[in-house]
């Protein structure tokens, strides 16, 4: 493996880039440099210009990674031609004229959206028995708490805007699978990952598949590097 190769790690929504902290180590370990972007989770035009600005500052190849709603975003901004590979962490993989809220509308309801709070200026967060029971019931106490009290506000339009070119359509994809995900349905999970012909790791995991497992989603970021 080059050890010229970076991996942009991309959050989703009521995330931020510290919930990469536990896979950074490892990919470090293993030869591959990290950028971890902060995205303002305010559109996806606005967030796809945070990894593009990400991307510009990188010379060599990259395997963009996303998780989540941030899987939508590496699909806006995977046609880069520094981007290499794609990696979806338990991630929304958007067709062309598909969005993260049509795509999880079209399996049965996740738990966690009885648990999404929307606030006066259209912005979405997580109750505290949501992230309990359906973002990360297998971390810590501690962990859950830091979940909740960290979360990003998220725009309702971040989740209802559109793909336009979905870059797995012509980058080969690695999918990380959340068997126990409260969030997006796994049965969801598969179906994106079957579509665009993924290479799929299966990981009996919460949504917050990083930081529970967070070996199993470096192994998956360290294959697509290679």
């Amino acid at each position: 493996m080059s050890q010229s190769v970076t991996a942009v790690l991309v959050h989703g929504a009521w995330a931020n880039a510290a919930c990469w902290s536990k896979v950074i180590p490892f990919l470090q370990a293993g030869g591959v440099s990290t950028v971890a972007v902060q995205m303002p989770l305010t559109s996806l035009e606005d967030d796809a210009a945070t990894v593009k600005r990400a991307l510009a500052l990188i010379d060599g190849p990259v395997v963009l990674v996303g998780h989540s709603y941030g899987g939508v975003v590496v699909t806006a901004t995977g046609n880069d031609s520094k981007v290499q590979s794609l990696v979806y962490v338990a991630a929304f993989a958007p067709d062309e004229g598909e969005s993260a809220g049509a795509l999880g509308a079209s399996a049965d309801p996740a738990p966690l959206g009885a648990e999404v709070r929307p606030d006066s200026q259209g912005f979405l967060k997580l109750t505290r028995k949501g992230i309990d029971e359906s973002f990360g019931q297998d971390l810590t106490e501690d962990e859950r708490l830091v979940a909740f009290v960290t979360q990003g506000p998220t725009s309702a339009q971040a989740l209802g805007d559109v793909v336009s070119a979905p870059a797995w359509k012509t980058k080969p994809s690695w999918y990380v699978v959340a068997e126990q995900d409260g969030a997006i349905q796994p049965s969801l999970q598969h179906r994106m990952a079957d579509r665009a012909k993924s290479q799929k790791a299966l990981v009996d995991s919460s949504h917050l598949v990083m930081l529970s497992h967070a070996t199993k989603v470096s192994d998956a970021i360290l294959a697509a590097a290679r």
